[in-house]
């Protein structure tokens, strides 16, 4: 096995890339059952109609576990909206039909529930108890779905293959529930890279796609915010707090 090659550098793990493998070695603290439950979830995800990595292997390296997946040759969007800036709405529209495609798939056997989830990222912030009760009120009152939701859906996670196949990588973070909650997170993450306006521009699409009214995604965009503030940076704790300090949505 050959570790010579870094993809990517990560908090907690390290990617590499040995031939047409893809080689996530996670930190020796890193809990084994969390490893064991991302590759059984992607596992689970392999089994809808999406372009994924196919999980090969799960196993020890230097007392290390690692994943080990298909490598899938190509670019990220991020890379092809960086070479080709004047396509840039053309790559969100990829990304918003890809996301659409991704909630209608059925993985009725994964575990992870959304609104579980997410209680326990609000239980977990440093927000004060009222508003941390707030926050779990206005959880509890948002409709329940069994969507497929990867949890992380962004431009840097699909690669363009050079026949032109999207594959949607990285679901560490994949639950079933509310579309509307993962639509909320993808909007977040553009305001937190300081793109609002392509922010914009695909929370618009993505409604206008679906017929979901904006005010109804809205409503998770205070959620979301606290979820993320759980492992958010210094730089994006004074934003994601502004958001579940001063916007409420309810």
């Amino acid at each position: 096995m050959n570790l010579d090659k870094v993809i990517a550098k990560r908090e907690n793990k390290t990617i590499y890339r040995d031939g047409e493998r893809r080689i996530k070695v996670f930190n020796k603290d890193f809990s084994k059952a969390d490893v064991l439950s991302e590759a059984l979830n992607q596992a689970k995800v392999e089994e809808t109609e999406l372009n994924i990595p196919k999980i090969l292997e799960v196993t020890m390296i230097d007392g290390c576990w690692a994943i080990i997946a298909e490598y899938i040759e190509g670019k990220t969007l991020t890379e092809l909206t960086n070479e080709n800036p004047e396509k840039t709405l053309d790559y969100i529209d990829l990304m918003v039909d890809l996301q659409i495609k991704t909630h209608i798939q059925k993985c009725p056997q994964l575990p992870n529930k959304l609104h579980d989830k997410m209680l326990r990222k609000i239980s977990l912030t440093n927000f004060d108890a009222t508003i941390k009760y707030e926050l779990q009120a206005h959880l509890d009152g948002m409709p329940r779905h069994n969507k497929l939701c990867h949890g992380d859906f962004r431009p840097s996670n699909i690669i363009i293959t050079p026949q032109n196949v999207p594959y949607i990588i990285d679901w560490s973070h994949v639950t079933l529930g509310n579309a509307s909650a993962d639509v909320a997170r993808t909007y977040l993450l553009y305001l937190l890279a300081d793109q609002k306006d392509f922010g914009e521009y695909y929370m618009n699409k993505f409604c206008e796609e679906t017929c979901t009214p904006r005010n109804y995604i809205e409503k998770w965009v205070r959620i979301v915010a606290a979820s993320q503030s759980v492992k958010g940076n210094k730089e994006e704790l004074a934003f994601l707090s502004a958001i579940v300090d001063v916007v409420d949505y309810t």
